[in-house]
């Protein structure tokens, strides 16, 4: 009975936390397996700028349609997109390489996301943006998040076998007459969408968190990609449903419960995962097991 109390009765009894925990399934759906290939393809800083670059956007959307998540999150799927076509533009018309861009372009949008809120909202409402109410999150929002990843998990059969292709051998794929671009193009929007839906619970600051931190878990205890994939959208939906237990009873602030949560098995998993720390000091005795 106590066990029933303390993990399973506040998603029994409150709508918003059944929502919450939704929300924290479909991302770690969704967002894991792109966290898987941004670490592939060492843009796991990229995804970190993209998550920036989301702000001016839905700071527009807040600035027309107030504290809307629906308007927020279509107004950051524009500002993210524009962000990463304008820095692939710039990567390839100049001497930028496209970390280079990225990191330019994601300074102007935070700076001019954190203006935009300024002009109309409060030091609150800045905080809501920046971090995210993932408690608040309504039926429309939840429908939009589920829809994205779908939307992911639908591309990523798609344009699985160019994808991974240009990750380990891009010239390979050129050499077949692989449309790399493209896809390069196409993945960049599975991150930009990944990070809207994320940006609904966490924030534009945290959004990123349940992209990197689950896909850094999953690097350690698996060894081929399906695996990953499976890791890291499992280790997602722990930590949003561990995080949520923990901010329900303990009073904290959901959204950085659930990113130390994602830390937490970050952690552990350094330590006792077969690419873990143990594991290398203490190294099993030759032809065991």
């Amino acid at each position: 009975m106590m066990i029933h109390d303390l993990l399973i009765a506040p998603f029994v009894e409150y709508g918003f936390m059944r929502r919450a925990l939704i929300a924290c399934i479909c991302l770690g759906l969704g967002s894991g397996p792109v966290g898987v290939l941004l670490m592939l393809r060492r843009m796991s800083l990229v995804g970190d700028s993209l998550s920036h670059a989301v702000l001016p956007g839905a700071a527009v959307g807040f600035l027309f349609a107030g504290f809307s998540l629906t308007a927020m999150g279509i107004g950051g799927l524009v500002a993210g997109l524009a962000v990463a076509i304008l820095s692939g533009i710039v990567s390839r018309t100049t001497s930028l390489r496209e970390d280079a861009s990225f990191a330019t372009f994601y300074l102007t949008s935070l700076a001019a996301g954190v203006l935009i809120v300024s002009l109309r909202g409060s030091s609150r409402d800045l905080l809501h943006v920046l971090f995210g109410t993932i408690l608040a999150i309504d039926p429309p929002a939840l429908y939009l998040v589920a829809a994205i990843s779908s939307l992911t998990l639908l591309l990523l059969a798609v344009v699985y076998r160019p994808l991974i292709a240009e990750c380990f051998d891009p010239g390979f794929l050129r050499a077949v007459g692989g449309n790399g671009p493209l896809h390069h193009l196409t993945f960049l929007f599975l991150v930009v969408v990944n990070l809207v839906a994320g940006f609904q619970a966490l924030g534009t600051l945290m959004a990123v968190g349940l992209m990197m931190m689950p896909a850094a878990i999953a690097r350690l205890w698996a060894q081929t990609l399906p695996a990953m994939f499976v890791v890291a959208a499992g280790s997602a939906a722990l930590s949003g449903f561990v995080g949520l237990i923990a901010s329900f009873h303990l009073g904290y602030a959901s959204g950085p419960s659930i990113i130390l949560t994602a830390s937490l098995l970050y952690g552990v998993s350094l330590l006792v995962a077969p690419s873990g720390v143990l594991r290398r000091l203490y190294p099993r005795p030759h032809l065991a097991g």
